[in-house]
């Protein structure tokens, strides 16, 4: 059985600060590893510094490291055991991960939905649909199954690839069902049931379940709001002998996140040093809101990564269709994953977004002012009506990841919104393995006044929680039926 992961000392002491001058110091100490580790930030599972590591760090004696791992195990947050030395945990019941259920596709009027990080459809998509109708014709007199994707937006995408910097050939690409479908190929073609994964913690909900579908064995690699530790990140690279790392370097979800070049560079050596090869989901690369100098693609740096891409944030989700950029001579593998699934995207679909992308390869100018007006609008409704609530406007992306106050549970405040009329997906959903529960995605995909709106719901929610008031059944939920997951997109 492979080793439980290690935190490093280092990493350790960065998480939890100074506390050398805090009385009693062994208090703090584990108050501090205690928020960590229920926040995800030190994963469950993971084996902490030995006490005699972390005492140099930390600048504290090895009694108050002592004391404090002694007052972890009594909680519940730390687990001796024989050849794994102290095991982060969680206490009996406090363990939350959402696996799956799905609210109803029809949401009741006057419920705002922000479980899902997607717009509307962009103008000018009707006026596509009739001129890919226009030249659908010319595909009619085959059988349609397309199963590499129509030619016209394949070299649409490749030349998308090279404006950003990164040489590629329609024939690197394979059109699929949208991103979610083209990860579960390269899994298919990449992994074998029991490979080891390394994946950001926390990450996109629909990527860890893929994964998981595949049988991968998941391993965090800590992403913090700031960014990727990435001194940790290599470390862990290089521990875990992983056979692939999922990333999403691009305005990562749910943080938003840019990794810059440097960082690139370090964590794609890193990579190639362990044998693992990169698998990189660039489905927001396209949301840049801030603007100025763009990173190159991952795979510019790391040119064995496998790349998977989607028009559902970029365009509109309603077209189902993404893409798979493989390295040079790859792309065979990856259709023979890919049949034992579908065998292709719709063939109309994909000459819409050839069209669209014609039009624009991201986000039209219009788009990205109404996200940045939506966005401007979240951030002024939390610091107004959420005060204790702590976030980071990030350049680009499609949300806020926010930091709720000590005693604030996502996951009650989740099922508090609901109860309010608005339905917004819980911290846990996002985590590798549990924790995350003072964390809060919220999405700013809406009209600026439906996302103050959705503030003053949340604002509701939040007093409901404190006061105790533990949400009923409602007209939307049966007395009695069970609490179900969203679909977090």
């Amino acid at each position: 059985m492979f080793p439980s992961p290690t935190i490093s000392a280092a990493r350790t002491a960065r998480l939890v600060g100074d506390v050398s001058g805090v009385r009693p110091a062994y208090r703090a100490l584990a108050d501090a590893l205690r928020l960590a580790i229920a926040d995800g930030r030190v994963p469950v599972g993971a084996r902490l510094p030995s006490e005699r590591d972390l005492t140099r760090p930390l600048g504290v004696s090895r009694t108050t490291v002592t004391r404090a791992y002694d007052v972890l195990r009594e909680s519940g947050y730390l687990v001796s055991r024989q050849g794994s030395g102290s095991v982060a945990s969680l206490p009996s019941g406090a363990r939350r991960r959402g696996t799956g259920g799905l609210y109803p596709a029809d949401v009741a009027e006057g419920v705002i939905d922000l479980t899902c990080a997607a717009t509307r459809a962009p103008a000018g998509v009707v006026e596509a649909y009739e001129r890919a109708v226009e030249r659908l014709p010319a595909y009619l007199c085959g059988a349609g199954y397309l199963t590499y994707g129509v030619p016209e937006l394949r070299e649409a995408v490749a030349q998308r690839y090279r404006e950003r910097g990164l040489p590629t050939s329609a024939d690197d690409v394979l059109v699929t069902s949208g991103a979610v479908a083209g990860l579960g190929v390269v899994a298919r073609a990449l992994l074998r049931p029991g490979d080891r994964v390394v994946v950001e913690d926390p990450s996109y909900p629909n990527t860890l379940d893929a994964l998981r579908a595949a049988g991968a064995r998941l391993h965090g690699l800590p992403v913090d709001p700031t960014g990727w530790d990435l001194e940790e990140a290599v470390r862990l690279v290089g521990a875990t002998g992983a056979r692939a790392a999922a990333l999403i370097p691009d305005f990562h979800n749910p943080t938003g996140v840019l990794l810059d070049d440097d960082g690139r560079a370090r964590m794609a050596h890193a990579l190639r040093a362990a044998g693992t090869t990169p698998v990189v989901d660039e489905t927001i690369a396209e949301v840049d809101l801030g603007g100025g100098p763009a990173p190159l693609p991952f795979a510019a740096h790391a040119p064995e990564a496998v790349t998977v891409g989607s028009s559902s944030k970029s365009h509109w989700g309603g077209l189902r269709t993404g893409w798979v950029r493989a390295p040079r001579g790859a792309l065979r593998a990856l259709v023979e994953a890919r049949v034992t699934s579908d065998l292709g995207a719709p063939v109309l679909e994909q000459l819409v977004l050839a069209e669209l992308m014609q039009r624009s390869p991201g986000l039209t100018p219009e788009r990205r002012t109404g996200l940045v007006a939506a966005r401007d609008a979240l951030a002024g409704a939390l610091r107004e009506r959420l005060p204790d609530v702590r976030f980071t406007v990030p350049r680009g992306g499609l949300s806020l990841w926010c930091e709720l106050p000590t005693g604030l549970s996502s996951t009650a405040l989740a099922a508090a919104a609901e109860e309010e009329g608005l339905l917004v997906a819980a911290g846990p959903r996002f985590a590798v393995d549990g924790g995350l529960d003072r964390w809060i995605r919220v999405p700013h995909v809406l009209p600026p006044e439906t996302m103050r709106e959705a503030v003053d719901r949340l604002a509701r929610a939040a007093e409901r929680v404190r006061a105790g008031r533990t949400p009923v059944a409602s007209g939307r939920r049966g007395a009695g039926e069970r609490a179900r997951r969203p679909l977090v997109a």
